[in-house]
């Protein structure tokens, strides 16, 4: 059985960024944190769990993920969904998950 990749056994290597998503941090003093940003797929599937809680647009993904990945990122990692038809979106700009 393959282990969770989200799921580490230190917590004093990842960075809970909001619920779902965690993330590598590199670096940590009382006034910041630095984290390593999500690649592609795993942007990819912050997103999918993101939508398969709610329908949203791009600029309510784009707040939630605010510091993470960049507007164009996510419009990327939603057309990919699209296209493997695992998302959708409707007229008014929300996109959706097919599956839950």
């Amino acid at each position: 059985m393959a282990a969770d990749p989200r799921r580490r056994n230190s917590s004093e290597e990842v960075f809970v960024y909001d619920q779902g998503i965690v993330l590598d941090k590199l670096y940590e003093d009382d006034d910041v944190v630095v984290v390593v940003a999500p690649n592609e797929d795993q942007l990819r599937d912050i997103i999918l769990e993101l939508l398969q809680e709610r329908p949203m647009t791009v600029r309510e993904l784009h707040s939630k993920l605010s510091g993470l990945a960049s507007e164009d990122k996510i419009r990327y990692a939603l057309n990919k969904l699209v296209e493997e038809g695992i998302v959708e979106g409707d007229e008014e700009g929300r996109y959706y998950a097919l599956y839950t």
